[in-house]
């Protein structure tokens, strides 16, 4: 897939994602519940957060794309997140996993583990989560020792390459890791977008309300282009954003607006380089 082939998919996915405002089902960090779905509205998507069992299950077979973040892990999540996985793989609907803090505590670790076998159609999370991811699932560029610090990474994104493209391997779908530079990967196809702003690691929700952008992109293109749209939106709408403030409250307000007002034209023109893995 050549650049000018990679733009036009991403015009054609934030053009469709406006035109059909399709619903997206979110199990995801109690603590950034309302930014997820503030961002999944304003680049056009329709948000329903849940945490129940039985209506994870519904949104799961109704929903054109589900996201699940296992941040702030409440008890029930214990039988809500691998029943919904389930229904998502046997189902063949698109699903983004987050690994927030991977490695911090055995309910966290079990759910990770038991989520290998379901397949993700993205995953979504900083370079120390995605080396720790692989780690888990025994694959290659992964390792047992997790660097992260609570939800931050320890690693550089280029750290994490062998690992992204292995988990992309495994699950068929792409892998997004956020960092200073952002790396996308299909396991075939590696994207590195630009921008961004250092404002974002100081608000609570950029990682986690990617995730669930990414999901509203899934519904309607390929698990990387998903990821490569909502990777340039966010590098896009941040470096926007920033010219604008004059600190972090004010930032996270101008970064919906711009995550709003941002063109499909703009957003595929956001500067990003692909290479072949």
């Amino acid at each position: 897939m050549t650049k000018e082939e990679i733009k036009d998919e991403i015009i054609q996915a934030v053009e469709t994602v406006r035109r059909r405002n399709p619903m997206v089902g979110s199990i995801t960090n109690t603590v950034t519940i309302n930014f997820v779905a503030n961002a999944q509205l304003a680049v056009g998507g329709s948000a329903a957060m849940v945490y129940l069992p039985d209506e994870g299950e519904f949104l799961a077979k109704a929903g054109g794309a589900t996201y699940i973040n296992v941040g702030t892990l409440l008890p029930i999540y214990e039988e809500t997140l691998p029943l919904v996985a389930k229904v998502l793989h046997e189902t063949g609907k698109p699903w983004v996993l987050d690994p927030v803090a991977i490695g911090v505590g055995s309910l966290r670790t079990q759910l990770l583990q038991r989520f290998k076998e379901y397949k993700p159609s993205v995953i979504r999370g900083n370079a120390s989560e995605i080396i720790a991811l692989a780690g888990l699932w025994e694959l290659d560029g992964g390792t047992a020792v997790s660097k992260v610090r609570g939800v931050d990474s320890t690693d550089s994104v280029h750290a994490a390459k062998a690992a992204a493209v292995s988990l992309a391997k495994w699950t068929g779908g792409a892998v997004a890791v956020s960092g200073e530079t952002d790396l996308v990967t299909d396991g075939s196809l590696m994207a590195f977008s630009y921008g961004g702003s250092g404002l974002m690691p100081k608000i609570t929700g950029t990682g986690c309300s990617l995730g669930g952008v990414v999901a509203v992109y899934a519904t309607v293109a390929s698990p990387f282009i998903a990821a490569l749209t909502a990777t340039a939106v966010y590098n896009l709408a941040g470096k926007r954003a920033e010219k604008q403030v004059n600190g972090t409250g004010s930032f996270q307000m101008r970064f919906l607006d711009e995550l709003y007002q941002a063109t499909a034209e703009e957003i595929a023109n956001n500067p990003f380089e692909i290479e072949e893995v």
